[in-house]
């Protein structure tokens, strides 16, 4: 049996919960989320929770733990939200937003355009250095972070490119001069 299915997921305060068939629909201040779940799971909402079940957790118990965890994100989602924080390190490197999308000028001959999808909200801070990408689907939020630092990822020799706020780049050293 799946250890992470067999957990409630707790719904927040002003967060709240239904189930139509094999559908979960998670409603919140921030939005409104929906998943639908694999033959064989099952969910329902009893006071503030919603409990996830497996009909046959030999053959379903990995489907079992998914459901629940992503219903959890779903309800944390409309709750509180998440944040991808981007950092664009280079001479010269830096990100405009132009109406939905972002522009990024990467040392390129021209600027690489991202459009952004109607799921997240990104915001540009000091002076064009910092992205930041928010939303309450945190599938939409990882996947517009993870394409926007994929125009430029940071390379190890001089640190420069686009990475994540927090992440360490293991850095190489360069080319000995003899």
């Amino acid at each position: 049996m799946s250890r992470i299915g067999k957990e409630p997921v707790v719904l927040g305060e002003g967060v709240s919960a239904s189930v139509a068939g094999q559908t979960v629909t998670v409603k919140g201040k921030l939005g409104e989320l929906s998943y639908t779940m694999h033959e064989g799971i099952t969910a329902k909402v009893e006071d503030g929770k919603v409990l996830v079940s497996c009909v046959d957790d030999e053959n379903l118990g990995n489907f079992h733990g998914l459901a629940r965890a992503l219903i959890n994100n779903m309800a944390i989602g409309v709750s509180k939200g998440f944040t991808k924080q981007l950092s664009i390190e280079g001479t010269g490197f830096k990100a405009q937003l132009q109406g939905d999308k972002l522009a990024l000028s990467l040392g390129f001959a021209s600027p690489k355009i991202f459009e952004i999808p109607a799921k997240v909200k990104v915001t540009v801070e000091n002076d064009g250095l910092q992205v930041t990408v928010t939303g309450c689907d945190k599938d939409a939020v990882g996947e517009a972070a993870a394409r926007i630092r994929s125009f430029y990822p940071a390379e190890p020799y001089k640190g420069k490119g686009i990475k994540y706020v927090g992440e360490h780049i293991r850095r190489k050293q360069g080319k000995k001069v003899a």
